[in-house]
C-alpha cells in the first residue's frame, strides 16, 4: 500500500513520518486490496485544547474509502489512536464485504407455465416473487453526483435523471468495485 504523510501548517519529523508509514502500511493486512493511504498532520492553535495534535487518514481502494481523524497530545499517540480506529472500521468494512458476497448467491425460483395462447406453447417461464414496490421522483443530476448520492446511501444502485440528457438513467457498483453507468438517452 502506498502511504503518503503530510503536515499542514507544521513540520513532520523523519520518525513520525517513518512511524505513521510502518503502521498505516501494515493494516491492508484487514482487509486486501486497499491501494492508498494519505496521512495529514496538523496542530491546533489554541492553547486551551490538551489534545492538539490531529491525524487523518484517508484509506482508498476498490472502490472503498476509509477515513478516521484523532486528536492526542502528540502526533505519535494521535497515529496510535488512529491505526486502533482504522482497524474497528477495516474489520466492519470487510464483514459487510463477505456478507454481501454470500448474499448475492440467486434463490431457486420454480418454473410456472405459461399458456399457449401467450407463446404458442407451453413453455416454462420464471414466476418472481416482487416483495415489495418502491414510487419515488427522480432527481436531475450527473453521474458523479449520483455515484456520490448511491455510497452515501450505501446502496448498490442509484436511479437519477441525467442532467446532459434529460432521461432516466442508473449508476450502479460492479464487482469488481468500479461503478457503472445505464443511460437511456445515450446514443
Amino acid at each position: 500500500m502506498e502511504v503518503r504523510v503530510s503536515g499542514r501548517h507544521t513540520t513532520v519529523s523523519e520518525s513520525l513520518k517513518r512511524q505513521a508509514t510502518e503502521k498505516i502500511g501494515r493494516l491492508d493486512k484487514f482487509l486486501g486490496g486497499m491501494d492508498r493511504a494519505e496521512v495529514h498532520f496538523w496542530e491546533e492553535k489554541n492553547p486551551k485544547i490538551d489534545d492538539r495534535e490531529y491525524c487523518e487518514v484517508t484509506m482508498e481502494g476498490h472502490g472503498h474509502h476509509v477515513r478516521c481523524k484523532v486528536a492526542a497530545p502528540d502526533g505519535f499517540t494521535a497515529v496510535d489512536l488512529a491505526v486502533d480506529k482504522l482497524e474497528r472500521q477495516l474489520r466492519k468494512l470487510k464483514t459487510r464485504v463477505v456478507n454481501e458476497r454470500r448474499s448475492r448467491k440467486r434463490p431457486e425460483i420454480e418454473p410456472e407455465l405459461v399458456p399457449d395462447s401467450l407463446l404458442g406453447t407451453d413453455e416454462p417461464l420464471p414466476m418472481y416473487n416482487i416483495v415489495k414496490s418502491k414510487t419515488f421522483d427522480l432527481t436531475a443530476m450527473d453521474a458523479q453526483a449520483a455515484a456520490l448520492q448511491m455510497d452515501l446511501l450505501n446502496h448498490d444502485f442509484y436511479v437519477f435523471t441525467n442532467e446532459e440528457t434529460n432521461e432516466s438513467a442508473v449508476v450502479y457498483r460492479r464487482d469488481d468495485g468500479d461503478i457503472g453507468l445505464i443511460d437511456s438517452g445515450a446514443s
